[in-house]
């Protein structure tokens, strides 16, 4: 598998904006054919050091004050436009971490993945067409031909992320650097992904630079890893080596990260708050000049539910199972027939006006919360926008008060409030989404996967928060998410969906030790950090 000599080899490597020091001394090989794992959280370096070998970087705002990085012994650091031109997207590609953000949103998949080709092979529109139809096969997107016309809006999650690796692939690239690859996906798409890379991998012999927090997906699929904080490498190992006796703080602190514990207690009279009965969701297809209604996608089939006050039900399943759809219909947010009730009142005839009551008592909190803060308001301004809307702590310092309640309570500083939202980290994105929605003290919050991008210590604080929250506020919680062990540590009950139609549903217990639908057992077998027990049954 390795030749004599790496395909990249960085040597002393540093970056720097202006006179702050992001990566400091780094060093490493990446051999032909191998992987190689550089993990660490948000923060440690990954991702600029990755970006470094592109030369993708924010230049002349970030410069190298030390360092080497060549690529089949040309140095990227300086390297002409003109030689980096042919390398990008051909020699080397990657896969960026947030699908949604690197696709073009205005052009449709095909012109995206067919791009590079044109550029770098100069192939005609037919067989670039047919190259991409293939790519699409390749890595598993079903009704190819269809999603060569789509735009990225109109995919889950993980097609979208397929796409992005349908187009680093696209020229057969010597070296593929991963950024997370699998960062927000479900546990069998990230299975599947993984198997798809690595399938590619020995088909085609290209080396991959896996940037990632997960060192779950470290054991399972690199050769090498090095773990990096602040900017430096710490620890160096075979992922064997590393997990069988880490040496650094920092990397036993990673690996024993992960979210512990149980769901709140309910209360055995605890009443019911909201419910929904033979709940469906369909969403029109629209062809023609005309944009007719051709047909439908049955986002939601036949669900009903219930969730008691104070009590957490998480809902699973794969990437355009109808999860999200599933919230957004339960707050009124979206369209939908069947029954909805809250708090004993049917809803789900109620307009715009009739809701607006009730939206104090059901908040959301949104999978991306960079995407759902406004970039343009102060997080004081934020957490204060539903006290406004609601007509709640009218005067000016009762409002600045609640504010500063809010953001103490999540554990973040109330001096912070005059910041804007691109001065956080992601965790404390999330901790000022919370603050938004609990500021106007609702009875029920739908958590849309709370914690997916998140690092590992960042997901178990997240989830120890939550958690004190519900407890002392009696809150009741929707929780989706596609991370089993986040499922396990929060929800009371649980209920699993695939194709919008809900295939189980019992105790978290029940659900995790004895599924009896297939496909919930197969989604079990897919969580890349549970342990299959001999007898099928997986367990933490």
């Amino acid at each position: 598998m390795n030749s004599t000599s790496p395909i990249l080899d960085v040597k002393e490597l540093s970056v720097a904006f202006d006179k702050t020091l992001a990566v400091d001394r780094v060093s490493f090989e990446v051999r032909k054919g191998e992987t190689f794992a550089l993990v660490g959280e948000s923060g440690s370096g990954k991702s600029v050091t990755a970006l470094s070998v592109l030369q993708l970087l924010p230049y002349p705002l970030a410069s190298h004050p030390s360092g080497s990085i060549r690529f089949q012994g040309q140095e990227m650091i300086g390297a002409p436009d003109g030689v980096l031109r042919k390398i990008r997207g051909a020699q080397i590609s990657m896969i960026f971490q947030e699908p949604m953000t690197s696709l073009n949103p205005l052009h449709r998949v095909e012109d995206q993945i067919t791009e590079a080709m044109k550029l770098h092979r100069h192939v005609s529109d037919r067989d670039a067409q047919a190259r991409a139809l293939e790519l699409l096969k390749l890595v598993g997107i079903n009704n190819p031909e269809q999603r060569l016309r789509a735009f990225p809006h109109e995919l889950s999650g993980g097609q979208r992320q397929r796409v992005m690796i349908a187009m680093a692939l696209a020229n057969d690239p010597d070296l593929l650097i991963a950024d997370e690859p699998t960062t927000a996906l479900d546990v069998t798409v990230q299975a599947q992904i993984l198997k798809l890379l690595r399938e590619l991998q020995a088909r085609m012999g290209m080396a991959i630079l896996l940037i990632t927090h997960d060192l779950g997906i470290v054991k399972k699929f690199a050769d090498r890893v090095a773990v990096m904080q602040k900017g430096k490498i710490v620890e160096a190992k075979t992922p064997l080596e590393l997990f069988a006796k880490p040496e650094h703080p920092y990397t036993q602190m990673l690996l024993a990260a992960q979210p512990k514990g149980r769901a709140v207690a309910t209360h055995a009279q605890a009443k019911p708050l909201a419910a929904v009965k033979d709940l469906k969701v369909w969403f029109p297809i629209k062809a023609g000049v005309f944009r007719r209604v051709v047909d439908h996608v049955h986002a939601l089939e036949d669900v009903t539910l219930e969730i008691r006050e104070g009590e957490t039900l998480g809902v699973v399943g794969e990437s355009g199972s109808g999860k999200t759809t599933l919230g957004l219909a339960l707050l009124r947010l979206i369209d939908s027939d069947g029954e909805i009730v809250f708090e004993n009142q049917r809803i789900d005839g109620f307009d715009r006006g009739a809701m607006r009551p009730l939206r104090s008592e059901m908040q959301i909190v949104f999978q991306d919360p960079y995407g759902s803060l406004s970039p343009r308001l102060s997080i004081g301004e934020i957490v204060a926008e539903g006290l406004e809307v609601h007509g709640l702590a009218k005067e000016p310092g009762a409002r600045e008060q609640a504010v500063i309640d809010a953001l103490t309570e999540v554990g973040l500083d109330p001096a912070t409030r005059h910041r804007y939202p691109h001065e956080f980290s992601g965790g404390q994105r999330q901790r000022i989404a919370i603050a938004r929605a609990l500021i106007v003290k609702p009875k029920l919050i739908v958590l849309d996967e709370p914690t997916s991008a998140l690092d590992m210590s960042v997901q178990a604080q997240i989830v120890d928060l939550l958690r004190d929250l519900q407890s002392k506020h009696n809150l009741a919680y929707l929780f989706i998410s596609h991370d089993l062990r986040v499922i396990r540590a929060m929800a009371d009950r649980v209920i699993v969906l695939k194709d919008g139609r809900m295939v189980e549903q019992g105790p978290v217990d029940q659900i995790f030790e004895k599924p009896s639908a297939p496909y919930t057992q197969a989604l079990l077998r897919a969580a890349l950090n549970l342990e299959t027990t001999e007898g099928g049954v997986v367990r933490q």
